[in-house]
């Protein structure tokens, strides 16, 4: 059994009744929607035609959102319906990621996500949902889809019948009749600086003008959709990788001829501070922080939020191990428990690129094969030069880092704008793409955060090389670290963000 609809676009005028029933039913906070009425015109005066889209969750038989969510808030009911515990939710905002239409809010009176459960509750009484009620051109059709006898399955089965990107492998199950193609692809039509009866909370996205694919098209009514990753997640992504990049070079410090407390502790050090500050960062983040036990206590296996806790704790663990080790004066044994640390290490600066993965709603993000080393390129370039003004000048170990971290800034440039660039296979990522190089580095600023962070973090690796030809290290350290991961912070907001622009709905 699917429980689905079929909204006949032919019938419907628009008048928002479904909106108003579902917001009073279902208590729906104001400036939040469950379902809504997007408003697309097409042509030019005197021969211009107003399309209407009901847009609203697709009870998607492969709903990423219950993968990726971490304390199983979101579960698939034997009746087919995607259902939300409001209780359980963190407030991680992952499942906001991972949804392809836009269809989950952030609840802002209670820090939880929110989205359109099918009505359940009047389902159970054997009611039609509110929506459906309420509609005076009964353009909303409800009932099991997956039954080819009933009205909304032969409806849905009808060769006309369109859903909203299927490209994801989501399985939506809401089609659409009679609805005009442009009104299901987000991004396409064009998107004025207001709305039709009021000002736009949000700006419409920056893109260049050949993206205008539908120059005939407008959006002129549609939700708001804020960026709910923002500058807490880059941050976490830097000091995560602080963290695993002098975790990944410890083990061959001895080897390159480092001595003493810079090569025996500073890299574990190093590593437990920032993994312990990206901690506290993630759960700062979250929309309730008090109830981020929920992640042990309830934990999704699925979820790459679930695993990267548990990579992060057993990194933890080894590096505290690998302390206490050295301490206690069994300087091989922290030796062989580096090695053990190096792969860990790896998974730390990596994990976020399956995360990313898991978010169909975000698909510049989306390719791990890209991610991983880059997100381990940008871990050994700061890692690198958090370690390499410490080394004893005479063991040329320094020296070495400083040529690695270059190495690795390199390689972090040469990914950056290979992801910029390259063809992308769908709609979703070639906008974004597109607005890579359109963020700006603060509100208002002239400075546009992707070349600026990439330009500050190559140049603090070239300085630090040229800095160690001429063995002036120590009086350039702060200066440079300072704006190497200025730069990369910078990077991670141009990334984090262009991927969250572009509209889903």
């Amino acid at each position: 059994m699917q429980y689905g609809f079929v909204i006949d676009q032919r019938k419907c005028i628009g008048c928002h009744a479904c909106t108003v029933a579902c917001k009073s039913e279902n208590e729906v906070p104001v400036g939040n929607f469950r379902t809504w009425v997007k408003y697309t015109e097409i042509g030019s005066f005197p021969t211009v035609k107003r399309h209407f889209a009901v847009l609203r969750c697709n009870q998607c038989t492969n709903a990423p959102c219950i993968t990726i969510c971490p304390v199983t808030a979101l579960s698939k009911r034997d009746d087919g319906i995607v259902d939300l515990d409001k209780d359980a939710c963190v407030g991680c905002k992952a499942c906001i990621q991972a949804c392809p239409y836009d269809a989950i809010y952030l609840n802002e009176d209670t820090g939880g996500a929110e989205k359109c459960h099918y009505c359940a509750h009047r389902v159970e009484q054997n009611l039609k949902p509110a929506c459906e009620v309420v509609c005076p051109e009964e353009a909303i059709i409800s009932g099991d889809i997956s039954d080819p006898n009933s009205k909304v399955g032969q409806l849905a089965r009808m060769p006309e019948a369109q859903v909203r990107r299927e490209e994801q492998g989501t399985g939506p199950n809401v089609s659409y009749l009679g609805i005009d193609p442009v009104s299901l692809k987000p991004g396409h039509a064009a998107e004025p600086e207001t709305y039709l009866w009021s000002e736009r909370q949000i700006p419409p996205p920056d893109y260049p003008p050949e993206f205008a694919t539908y120059p005939e098209a407008r959006t002129v009514l549609d939700v708001n959709h804020p960026v709910r990753w923002g500058w807490k997640v880059s941050l976490y992504l830097v000091t995560k990788g602080i963290g695993a990049g002098a975790g990944m070079l410890a083990p061959f410090l001895a080897m390159l001829g480092g001595l003493g407390f810079a090569s025996d502790y500073l890299p574990e050090i190093i590593g437990l501070s920032f993994t312990a500050i990206t901690v506290l960062i993630l759960i700062m983040d979250l929309g309730r922080p008090m109830t981020f036990i929920r992640l042990l206590t309830r934990p999704n296996t699925r979820s790459w939020l679930v695993k990267g806790g548990w990579v992060l704790s057993a990194f933890c663990i080894l590096s505290t191990g690998i302390l206490a080790a050295r301490f206690f004066g069994e300087s091989g044994l922290a030796d062989v428990l580096r090695w053990v640390n190096l792969p860990v290490a790896f998974l730390t600066a990596a994990y976020t690129a399956f995360l990313f993965a898991q978010c169909e709603g975000r698909d510049l993000w989306q390719d791990a094969k890209v991610t991983v080393p880059h997100l381990t390129a940008q871990a050994l370039m700061i890692g690198a030069l958090c370690l390499a003004p410490f080394q004893d000048g005479e063991s040329l170990v320094g020296s070495r880092l400083a040529l690695l971290a270059l190495a690795t800034a390199a390689i972090h440039l040469i990914l950056a704008m290979h992801e910029k660039l390259r063809d992308h296979e769908t709609d979703n990522a070639r906008q974004a793409a597109s607005l890579l190089g359109r963020i700006p580095a603060w509100k208002g600023s002239e400075w546009r955060a992707f070349p600026l962070g990439l330009s500050l973090s190559s140049a603090a690796c070239m300085t630090l090389v040229l800095a160690d030809l001429v063995d002036i290290q120590a009086q350039l350290f702060i200066p440079t670290l300072a704006f190497a991961l200025i730069g990369l912070f910078l990077y991670e907001q141009s990334y984090l963000r262009a991927g969250q622009l572009p509209p889903l709905s």
